[in-house]
């Protein structure tokens, strides 16, 4: 390769960056459709296979054995971690995942910014904005992985907090706007404190953000690690960095906003209010919770013409998504028409559900959509609710003192029969009871929702 004359060398380099960047592209699309996504997944990493190894051939590049050792350590983690690493623990690996990108893209800007080449015009406004988003999806995501993992608890609060994280935001604002006005050649206490800035805004942001939003959380991040890529990107004029993280931006942007609309509330809500952490009311709930007990329910369900599945966050913390498909699987044998149902942010991450029924061996054609399924509540015998709450409570129709009024949501109520498997009497992240749970055609079989699928796999083989 050596032997190659610098003009053919930039061509190769450059031809073989276009091909990554469709690869990418390719892949994406692929992702799009849970029939494709395995496949997407493969395109694109040979594309990032392609973009790494070409790299070599950059100009100038050295440390290629320290290289070659990240790598190396990158892909054995990533594999490890890949194969131990169970499905309901998903929404927080790509929290991680996520942040890595990010951080990625602000140690290139931190390394263009400290090796004293002076940056001027577009390159060093682009190199600071992209350090800023970089450092801030990075030690965002990390809090968000962290809050999933439970590592840390209830949303941290305190007074003044927004004017705290505006005063901090600001701070790091005038000081990349004080390194792009010394053309990127600032001291090194300069830039250090810049990203110490711009990671602590992080943060600030996220901690206050309860676990109920991470799936506006991680798409939003998501798409600030695309964007911040893309800003790298332009920095190095390296054309796979820009085609690659417009399209991670562009598709995280129209994925966060999906996400707001399907909980009905702007991203700025999800960022700095304080949903779900006060104690709000709508209207009072009238009624009474009336339990069922396991055999009567495998009775109701054994007998139905249609059951539709909801799934929610409880199914995922019980990992029980195989014993409800197991569930489903006699059921169907005995002739009954199983659908499972998926809100849009059911879980705590975008497709959540989705995934967790993958891999339980869930069927595509039996996964049905918001809009797609909502119109056959109505000729549902029973619907099954497991661990989901606000994502099926009536009150967002009605109710315009509630907090979630005017929401989306799955029309479970409107089955002939409702059984709820729940773990208690907990209200959801909204901070309101669900009305379902007081309707007179719900019953609520308390539990562990692993735990009482298998009751209800038993009593159901019980009545053949």
């Amino acid at each position: 390769m050596s032997a190659l004359s610098p003009s053919l060398t930039h061509e190769l380099i450059q031809a073989a960056y276009f091909i990554a960047a469709l690869l990418f592209i390719v892949g994406l699309k692929r992702m799009s459709s849970p029939k494709g996504a395995r496949g997407g997944i493969v395109w694109a990493g040979v594309g990032m296979l392609i973009a790494s190894l070409i790299t070599f051939l950059w100009p100038g590049m050295r440390n290629d054995i320290l290289i070659l050792v990240a790598i190396f350590i990158g892909g054995v983690a990533a594999w490890w971690s890949g194969k131990r690493v169970s499905m309901t623990a998903m929404p927080q690996m790509v929290a991680l995942y996520n942040g890595m990108g990010g951080g990625a893209a602000a140690a290139i800007a931190c390394q263009e910014l400290v090796r004293g080449r002076p940056i001027a015009g577009a390159p060093a406004v682009l190199a600071v904005t992209g350090a800023i988003i970089g450092a801030v999806s990075f030690s965002g995501s990390l809090i968000a992985f962290a809050k999933l993992q439970g590592l840390i608890g209830k949303s941290l609060r305190y007074g003044a907090q927004q004017a705290v994280n505006s005063v901090m935001l600001l701070a790091t604002l005038a000081l990349g706007g004080w390194i792009v006005a010394l053309h990127g050649a600032a001291p090194l206490w300069m830039v250090s404190a810049f990203f110490a800035l711009a990671l602590l805004v992080g943060i600030l942001i996220t901690l206050p953000i309860g676990g109920a939003d991470m799936p506006v959380v991680i798409s939003l991040y998501n798409a600030c690690t695309g964007l911040a890529v893309a800003f790298e990107g332009f920095v190095l004029a390296n054309a796979a960095m820009i085609i690659a993280g417009m399209v991670v931006g562009a598709a995280g942007t129209l994925l966060t906003q999906l996400m707001a609309k399907a909980m009905n509330r702007s991203l700025a809500n999800v960022l700095f209010s304080n949903f779900g952490e006060v104690s709000v009311q709508g209207e009072e709930v009238s009624g009474a919770l009336k339990p069922i007990d396991t055999p009567d329910a495998a009775v109701m369900l054994a007998y139905a013409q249609k059951v539709i599945v909801v799934p929610g966050y409880g199914m995922a913390v019980a990992q029980a998504q195989h014993k409800i498909w197991e569930l489903c699987q006699l059921l169907i044998d005995r002739g009954v028409t199983v659908r499972f149902a998926i809100h849009p942010v059911a879980g705590r991450m975008p497709g959540h559900m989705n995934v967790l029924l993958a891999e339980a061996g869930v069927p595509y054609d039996l996964i049905g959509d918001l809009e797609e399924i909502n119109g056959e509540f109505e000729t549902a015998d029973v619907a099954l609710i497991i661990g989901a709450n606000d994502v099926v409570n009536p009150v967002a129709r009605t109710d315009k003192s509630s907090p979630i009024y005017g929401m989306p949501i799955l029309n479970a109520d409107r089955a002939k029969n409702v059984i709820v498997i729940k773990r208690g009497k907990g209200a959801g992240f909204s901070g309101i009871e669900n009305a379902l749970f007081y309707l007179d055609n719900t019953r609520m079989l308390y539990g562990d929702a692993q735990k009482a699928g298998a009751e209800l796999i038993q009593a159901v083989k019980a009545l053949d």
